[in-house]
């Protein structure tokens, strides 16, 4: 709890002096957060398509996080600024418990992974960069893509699905671990609490952040094949290497299904609480249970997706270089190295392996194979090898094959490189720092330091992340000492400020028009600010989201410009929309040749040089 409390209360500092709504993805984050918040249905609806729903997202951690300011009485734009806080803090708590697992002592190195930057960070310093720009540069380092980490994702403070996963990511991580180091030892119904949060955080995946599932579940499926190898078989055969071992693990996946479901020829049924307690001895429950579980508890969500999905795979036709592999990754490869220092010494032929991929024109990938070759020729491995390897495997696989999206050529594996790197860096940083944690132990032994020291070096480390943040020059367009993420629209838009106010009292449901403008930009603020749908808002964004099958983009933004300059359709298309409001501001006025007041609609807001129109009852 120490450690939730301190990580929460640390980034809550920092978005108490960065608190706005005000850039990146930060309005349309907000957006989904006061929609849900506003009208709490399942799936949620579209604050930037009016008739629509979110189900074409990955919406399920903004429902979580309303959920969360729904029961407690918190407001959209204040809960936004408590999201990651809360993130941040179930993230460090469930780290450090993994450390536990992966580390005898100086498990807390492990929660290293989310207070340090990349290599490229010191780079960009050294080139004498603000610090803003060092952030932003850091995660730009391969070109074309994006490689954020944990400590700027939470400092530039979206919250965006990646981000919210990260939490379930490292739970996730620690049932493995658990159940990869405790299965056999578990009682049948602890076996079953194992697999039930496996289960649900699993299942969570696919909502929250697609693309972790996509890491997770083959992970899933690997650690229930040497859980089951594991349980009670006989050792393989002298000299067995570790595909021998897996196709063993696989047989017996394959032959085993009804021995774990209980089905044997000439054995009568028994009642149903026998035969759980028999499938739950089986050593392949956890491979066998956990996908299928997943599945069955989040179903009704999964047939309300309708999201466009991955269009395929293909392969990379610009690897990464050494050096901008090394500016990202080098941290995490400089301690495995030193960790399996003995191991290089002993067996260096084992570098023809990655040499052989540098010569291939991958040498980013032959960077990531020197501690991989090593790590898979031991003959037994550590927890913290084990994720190792999966770290490892996740960025040589990006070095070879991409998931085909509509990010055009030039960005082809942006987001390729953006999600999986996430996963990649927990993978990495939790077992490099637990092997740095291993390495020190060696040289320490047994040496005990004073209880003192220990407290007094915690309370630094308390005080340097509470304070940090409040004097930390990050560029910001708006800084503030409030957690309400809109209170600067009441200095730099104060008509607005005032409009937003009034329109989130409205009870009911509602469908307001406004004007379309680009995204990233201030345009669709209102739909962002109230959680009231727009009849479209950020445009490009819907398009990805929904495709224009049936032409509805360039419908819809030319019926919002009628509705605004013909005021004898605005009526009829407004009903055609269920739109209720149509909102005439700064903006409206620079886009449009507003005739909305000729409409013969009703004025239900004029101040501050907004005015706001419903229809007619």
């Amino acid at each position: 709890m120490f450690l939730f409390l301190l990580f929460f209360f640390a980034m809550v500092s920092v978005r108490f002096v960065n608190p706005s709504i005000s850039y990146a993805e930060k309005f349309m984050d907000h957006a989904f957060l006061a929609s849900i918040m506003r009208v709490p249905v399942v799936p949620p609806l579209d604050p930037w398509f009016l008739g629509g729903y979110l189900d074409v997202y990955y919406y399920f951690g903004y429902w979580m996080i309303g959920a969360l300011g729904i029961v407690s009485g918190v407001p959209s734009y204040i809960t936004f600024n408590l999201a990651l806080p809360t993130v941040l803090g179930l993230s460090a708590m469930m780290m450090y418990a993994l450390g536990r697992l992966l580390a005898r002592r100086f498990a807390y190195l492990t929660l290293a992974t989310f207070l340090v930057a990349n290599p490229s960070f010191l780079w960009q310093i050294m080139q004498g960069k603000s610090l803003g720009t060092v952030f932003w540069d850091s995660t730009r380092t391969i070109p074309d893509t994006i490689n954020e980490y944990p400590l700027f994702s939470f400092l530039w403070g979206d919250v965006h699905p990646h981000v919210i996963g990260i939490f379930n990511q490292v739970l996730f991580l620690f049932i493995l671990v658990y159940a990869l180091t405790r299965w056999q030892s578990l009682r049948p119904r602890e076996r079953l609490s194992v697999i039930l949060i496996a289960a649900i955080s699993l299942g969570a995946m696919p909502l929250i952040n697609t693309w972790d599932v996509l890491v997770y579940a083959p992970v899933t499926v690997l650690i229930g094949l040497v859980i089951w190898y594991k349980g009670g078989t006989p050792s393989p055969p002298p000299g067995a290497g570790n595909l021998e071992i897996l196709r063993l693990a696989t047989k017996r996946a394959v032959s085993g299904v009804f021995g774990l479901l209980g089905v044997n020829k000439g054995e009568k049924e028994r009642g149903g609480a026998d035969a759980l307690q028999k499938i739950l001895g089986h050593p392949a429950a956890f491979l066998f249970l956990v996908p299928v579980v997943s599945v069955l508890l989040y179903l009704p969500f999964y047939f309300q997706m309708n999201t466009r999905g991955i269009q395929g795979v293909g392969f990379v036709h610009t690897p990464t270089t050494p050096a901008d592999f090394l500016l990202v990754h080098g941290i995490f490869l400089v301690i495995m190295v030193l960790y399996l220092y003995r191991d290089i010494w002993k067996r260096p032929l084992l570098l023809l392996v990655p040499l052989v991929v540098w010569l291939s024109g991958h040498g980013a990938a032959a960077l990531a194979a020197i501690p991989l070759v090593y790590l898979l020729c031991r003959r037994t491995r550590t927890p913290s090898e084990v994720l190792a390897i999966l770290g490892l495997s996740i960025v040589i696989m990006c070095e070879g094959v991409y998931l085909i999206d509509n990010m055009g050529e030039t960005y082809y594996r942006m987001n390729t490189i953006f999600k999986f790197y996430i996963s990649a860096w927990l993978l990495m940083g939790a077992s490099s720092f637990a092997m740095l944690a291993e390495m020190i132990e060696r040289r320490v032994g047994v040496i005990r330091s004073p209880v003192w020291l220990g407290r007094a070096a915690l309370a630094v480390v308390a005080v340097f992340l509470l304070v940090t943040p409040l004097v930390l020059p990050l560029d910001s367009p708006y800084r503030g000492a409030t957690l309400d993420g809109l209170d600067y629209v009441k200095s730099a838009y104060p008509g607005d400020a005032e409009a937003v106010a009034f329109l989130r009292a409205l009870p009911g449901v509602h469908g307001i028009v406004e004007a379309i403008g680009g995204d990233y930009t201030y345009y669709s603020r209102i739909s962002s600010f109230t959680g009231i749908p727009a009849v479209l808002g950020w445009s490009f964004h819907e398009f990805m989201w929904r495709d224009d099958t049936d032409g509805w983009y360039g419908r819809r933004i030319e019926d919002v410009r009628t509705m605004y300059e013909r005021p004898d359709r605005t009526e009829s298309l407004m009903r055609a929309y269920n739109a209720t409001h149509i909102y005439v501001g700064d903006l409206e006025r620079e886009q449009y040749a507003v005739r909305v007041h000729e409409a013969g609609l009703f004025p239900v807001y004029d101040r501050g040089g907004v005015q706001i129109f419903a229809l007619p009852s």
